[in-house]
């Protein structure tokens, strides 16, 4: 046990070194370490949370009161930036998609330096197009994750995405995860207990990692930056009692911070290792479209509920060649229609 748990530590550490925002606070391990296992952990968490979503038995949005109790209307401008958000995310889905169809594990290997981005701004502009629905109209990143956060809270959400982190560093909650706390292995998810404790894992890392640019940025400003009570500089080292005072600014991790763990530029040298480990590129794949299609499903559902299902119809009839009768087509007959048609609604997994 003892070895499993040092070998634990040594993953989540990588883990939180793959994507880190503080390159000098990496330390030089194995060459095969850091060629397989970064790659391999980030294929497991989200593995784990394709897993989870499909398998978790739990509410959906024909269950949530703020689905069947919010009813906005949109002028026409409103619906015109809404169509515009909807069409550059399912451009990009479209894009994502086709990187996969070609089936060639080279090929997807190599092509991570713009699929991980692609999926994640897939997801991004239908959060901003539900958003706008809701009167939250803005580019600002940060703004919109605060916002999605707000929300998921809120129960606005399907209960498989429904989870999220909270509280102060290294005193982290894990809400609407019941089996969080078990710590996870090295293995693909078979069961929702390992599905749960390797997202439980991945919310713990990238809220530490969300906490750590917060004080980088409190800190640079001479105006918001904690200091010593003693001497009144700077603070450069950080207890309890004073990450306790950042709290409030770093708002809840959801799944689309975690997805936000995908928002990787291509000259970042770390893609490397994902490109280098020898991991299942395939099934990394599939499992990114199967969360992006779950989540642009459920927005496009509040996004029609807003438009009204025949504007949103008329709006997907005439959509450009390449969208027409593809993925876009079928969560509307699958999904949308079934829902706001129905008098019992129903919500299913996406396309």
């Amino acid at each position: 046990m003892g070895a499993q748990f040092c070998l634990l530590n040594m993953k989540e550490k990588e883990e939180e070194n793959v994507l880190s925002m503080y390159p000098d606070e990496q330390k030089q391990t194995d060459q095969e370490w850091q060629k397989s296992i970064p790659g391999q952990v980030f294929l497991n968490y989200f593995f784990a949370i394709s897993y989870h979503i499909q398998h978790f038995k739990g509410d959906g949005l024909e269950k949530l009161p703020f689905f069947r109790e919010v009813k906005p209307e949109l002028n026409q401008q409103d619906t015109e930036a809404v169509k515009r958000l909807l069409l550059n995310s399912w451009s990009t889905e479209y894009a994502l998609r086709s990187t996969a169809e070609f089936g060639d594990e080279a090929y997807m290997r190599n092509a991570l330096h713009w699929t991980f981005p692609q999926a994640y701004y897939a997801v991004f502009a239908g959060l901003q197009a539900f958003l706008h629905t809701r009167g939250v109209k803005t580019n600002n990143e940060a703004w919109v994750l605060r916002e999605a956060g707000r929300l998921v809270v809120k129960n606005a959400y399907p209960q498989p995405m429904a989870f999220y982190a909270s509280g102060h560093y290294d005193d982290f909650n894990m809400n609407r995860l019941p089996l969080a706390h078990y710590k996870p292995g090295l293995q693909i998810a078979g069961k929702e207990l390992e599905a749960q404790a390797q997202i439980g894992q991945f919310l713990r890392t990238t809220r530490r990692q969300k906490a750590k640019i917060v004080r980088q940025q409190v800190q640079a400003n001479t105006a918001t930056a904690i200091r010593s009570t003693r001497t009144g500089e700077v603070l450069q080292k950080f207890g309890p009692q004073h990450w306790q005072q950042l709290t409030w600014r770093m708002g809840y991790t959801t799944l689309f911070d975690l997805m936000a763990r995908l928002r990787i530029s291509s000259s970042h040298r770390e893609i490397d290792r994902f490109v280098q480990a020898d991991i299942d590129f395939k099934l990394f794949h599939e499992s990114l479209m199967q969360i992006v299609g779950y989540l642009n499903g459920v927005h496009e559902c509040y996004i029609a509920q807003a438009m009204g299902l025949q504007q949103y119809e008329a709006f997907v009839q005439e959509l450009p060649a390449h969208l027409q009768n593809s993925f876009v087509t079928t969560r509307l007959q699958e999904q949308v229609k079934p829902l706001l048609q129905d008098g019992e609604f129903r919500m299913g997994a996406a396309a």
